[in-house]
């Protein structure tokens, strides 16, 4: 049910909230990342944290570098930031660098929300 759900929000979604579509999943996938660690689950951790990085790829991929400016590549910088530190967290399977992806995600989002509140 979520699923379908989730299909028809992005399916009806402008482009600005399907980038805060991208933001909560990934905080999603994080969270989950660190509750599977958590339990020594390693194969869904690592799955969860896979997922999350290809929201960060896609979120790296829907920048507009010749519209955006400045706030483009200084996103991008951070995208990439938080993506080696989801690849840390994988490789020494530790939850510092998820505990600290997931603030940076939530703060993103919340610096997204007047944006989508303009395109709605």
């Amino acid at each position: 049910m979520v699923k379908n759900y989730l299909e028809a929000e992005v399916l009806h979604a402008g482009r600005a909230r399907l980038v805060e579509i991208l933001y909560r999943s990934a905080i999603t996938a994080v969270g989950s990342a660190r509750n599977h660690l958590a339990a020594g689950d390693i194969r869904e951790r690592s799955r969860q944290i896979t997922k999350a990085l290809s929201i960060v790829y896609a979120l790296i991929g829907a920048l507009d570098h010749e519209n955006g400016g400045e706030i483009a590549w200084r996103l991008k910088g951070l995208y990439g930031y938080i993506s080696e530190r989801l690849i840390e967290a994988n490789a020494r399977q530790i939850d510092a660098p998820l505990a600290e992806v997931e603030v940076l995600l939530g703060v993103l989002m919340e610096a997204w929300a007047p944006v989508v509140a303009l395109a709605a």
